[in-house]
């Protein structure tokens, strides 16, 4: 009986996998599946600033400028700008200045950008005509959105090529009162004019509700120079400003498609610049469903771009330049999912339905091996499935910050108190186990930190000349060296020195008590404390968490009353002026509600900071930079906890992925082999069929007793059937009576 039953499932999984979570006709196309876990609130550029975001808005808009995709140190070349910018700077007199002049010389500097001619945006609505030439959709009323519920429901799309003043356009929107743009007031600092505009945008937008016409204002300082060329007037020196020319915030943004979508009825339908981004990139956007599943597909428009040739000694290794020279982008379409839980996630790469994942606290043991000196390798099993893992440092720097402006941890005005608490910091700086500390709660994946200064950035040291000498010590020769912390012993010498030797006071004998204050999401939770708690006990130090919600925790950071507090940062470009300006005296929480929330004040490093942040790349640069962060260790304003370290995993079909935080316009160059990705997901996913038959055949077998009882049964108690007799002669029709 069971044998058919056997022989039918058998047959019925040679078609496709049945956990398949994607359309059929998607099977065997060029298309990569990832996922995201937290929806992007916005996606028009001009408002944009979160990595959830970028993920999808890099792919789509193009800044003139771009990160290349291999090199590291990060460095940038044109995207859609026909050369890098040039800048020219001038003194108050009108006086060109060289390159090299003194930033305090500088009045004002000239960035003039050049764009390349016959690029053209995506098929859009926005951009379709009529049989007389006129835009198709700009005057819609009600009747005319009726049954419009997304992009795809106009009949009729357009394009044309991108020009210098669709830029200057989205400079202008910087100051649109109704779009509240988070980089304006630090862009308004080196543009006074869009404080200008901004004016009178207000008032425009006071005395009308509809479409403003940004067109009818000028902008101070930025201009059309002719189709294809702008140029941006800052004051003073700013050469930062060329990092920013390569994000979303100027990117293009036509002015008929944000007059396209300030009509009437459109935000209703969610048919806005923050639902459908607008670009020329290699992608555009055509599903927009944040809770669920997001779509790019290739734009039919896109000019096409050169596969980089260069990279770093790795990327030859890992075959990251057999494409060199190749037309971009390789994939034609990409469907992100949404993802709330991890497990679900997990499953599904490794089931090869995703692409590529990350490697969370709940996978990392299967994911991931350490060895004993704190290596990294793929576990046996991800190995066989072909999985490569991934790693990157990432710029950024978590530290626990001292404030300087509490007497115990910042000293008095004294030069003596003030060099007691030095040492008081330095002492708990080399106490605070950071090694430790990455090893236990992060799975390793981090980085001691030495200085604000991530690996990577310009100015971070390598090897022995990179180690911060007051916590650490070089073990071993210049080439198979190694840093290793400092005793806890030294760390007690020095607490003695500060005045607190066993943790009491040299003079009245009271213990020395440390504050952390804290979010219970930071370092407040049970076990970060009771790490903590055991590395101050080591040096005889009461520790005491004051753990807050958020909104009192920053009350604290703004009024000074924290003592000790855990930060992070994330470098928004790749200079050390975005990392050494968090400790610039002018940035003070306190004094200033700057980003200084150490409130450390150092007169020489503030002046060395002025000079270093308008200098280029260079040994000049250099050099002042090893003062301050000398300067820095030597202070300990901070404690430089580490530098968080990236783990991704890709399977092997996924060609040319190199994970670095700065490059985020990734998707144009990534290769799928789709033919190697189905042959893995039949092998993975072939159903498992012997279970089921194995409980048809004892179901069968537990109802065939009791089919046979039934049947004998109705064949003993069935009553018997007596033949008919056989017709006489005399009962016939013809021959019985009548």
């Amino acid at each position: 009986m069971c044998v058919p039953l056997l022989a039918g499932l058998v047959a019925s999984a040679c078609g496709s996998a049945w956990n398949d979570p994607y359309p059929g006709e998607e099977r065997g196309a060029n298309v990569l599946y990832t996922a995201f876990t937290e929806r992007p609130k916005h996606l028009d550029p001009v408002q944009s600033y979160s990595e959830d975001e970028a993920t999808f808005l890099y792919q789509i808009v193009e800044p003139p400028l771009q990160y290349h995709y291999l090199k590291r140190p990060y460095v940038l070349e044109p995207a859609t700008a026909a050369a890098m910018p040039t800048l020219r700077r001038y003194d108050a007199s009108g006086r060109e200045l060289a390159v090299s002049a003194d930033a305090s010389k500088v009045a004002r500097t000239v960035v003039e950008v050049r764009i390349k001619p016959g690029i053209l945006y995506q098929p859009h609505p926005a951009f379709a005509l009529d049989e007389a030439g006129a835009p198709r959709y700009m005057n819609l009323q009600p009747a005319d959105l009726r049954g419009v519920r997304g992009l795809g429901d106009f009949e009729h799309t357009g394009t044309r090529e991108l020009e210098a003043g669709d830029y200057v356009h989205q400079i202008k929107r910087l100051a649109n009162p109704r779009l509240h743009s988070p980089i304006f007031e630090l862009m308004a600092e080196y543009l006074p004019g869009l404080k200008t505009l901004q004016e009178a945008l207000a008032v425009a937008a006071a005395s009308d509700d509809g479409w403003l016409d940004l067109a009818r204002f000028e902008l101070p300082g930025v201009e059309v120079v002719d189709r294809h060329t702008y140029r941006i007037t800052l004051q003073g020196a700013y050469p930062q400003f060329l990092y920013w020319l390569a994000m979303p915030f100027f990117s293009p943004v036509p002015p008929e498609v944000d007059r396209f979508f300030a009509q009437s009825g459109m935000a209703e339908r969610n048919l806005t610049l923050d639902w459908w981004p607008v670009g020329t990139g290699p992608y555009m956007l055509v599903e927009n469903n944040p809770n669920a599943r997001m779509v790019l597909v290739r734009n039919p428009n896109y000019r096409g771009t050169p596969y980089p040739c260069e990279g770093e000694d790795s990327d030859a290794a890992a075959g990251r330049l057999a494409d060199c020279g190749k037309t971009m982008p390789f994939i034609d379409k990409v469907v992100f999912s949404r993802e709330r839980e991890g497990i679900p996630y997990w499953n599904k790469f490794l089931q090869g339905y995703y692409d590529a994942s990350g490697v969370s606290s709940d996978n990392f043991d299967q994911a991931v091996t350490l060895t004993s000196q704190g290596d990294v390798s793929l576990s046996q099993e991800m190995e066989a499935r072909g999985i490569r893992l991934l790693t990157a440092v990432s710029p950024s720097i978590f530290y626990l910050g001292f404030n300087m402006l509490d007497p115990l941890l910042g000293g008095g005005p004294s030069k003596a108190e003030q060099e007691r608490a030095r040492k008081l910091r330095q002492a708990i700086s080399i106490a605070l186990d950071m090694e430790e500390f990455v090893s236990i709660f992060l799975n390793g994946r981090g980085v001691p930190g030495m200085s604000p200064i991530p690996p990577g950035i310009f100015g971070a040291r390598e090897g022995r000349a990179g180690i911060n000498p007051v916590v650490y010590e070089w073990r071993g020769d210049e080439v198979d060296g190694r840093p290793v912390r400092r005793s806890v012993d030294e760390a007690r010498r020095l607490l003695a020195e500060a005045g607190w030797p066993n943790g009491r006071n040299a003079r009245t004998g009271e213990p020395l008590i440390i504050n952390l204050d804290t979010t219970p999401g930071a370092l407040g939770d049970k076990a970060r404390s009771d790490w903590l708690a055991k590395q101050f006990r080591e040096l005889g130090v009461q520790f005491v968490v004051r753990p807050t919600d958020f909104n009192r925790f920053q009350d604290k950071i703004r009024q000074g009353n924290a003592q000790l507090f855990f930060f992070g940062w994330n470098a928004d470009y790749p200079d050390p002026e975005n990392l050494l300006f968090l400790l610039h005296g002018a940035q003070g929480k306190v004094r200033f509600n700057g980003q200084n929330a150490a409130n450390y004040e150092n007169p020489e490093y503030d002046a060395l900071f002025e000079r270093m942040k308008a200098m280029p790349d260079g040994p000049a640069r250099q050099q002042i930079i090893d003062r301050m962060v000398a300067m820095l260790q030597h202070d300990a304003p901070w404690i430089f906890a580490f530098h968080p370290k990236a783990y991704s995993l890709q399977h092997g079909w996924v060609l040319n992925r190199k994970p670095g935080a700065m490059v985020r316009n990734t998707m144009q160059y990534q290769r799928l082999d789709v033919e190697r990705r189905e042959a893995a997901r039949a092998e993975w996913n072939r159903p498992v069929l012997w279970p089921l038959a194995l409980v048809a055949c004892l179901l069968a077998a537990a109802i065939a007793p009791a089919l046979i009882h039934w049947r004998r049964r109705e064949t003993a108690t069935a009553a018997p059937v007596s033949p008919l007799p056989a017709a006489s002669s005399s009962s016939s029709v013809e021959g019985g009576e009548r």
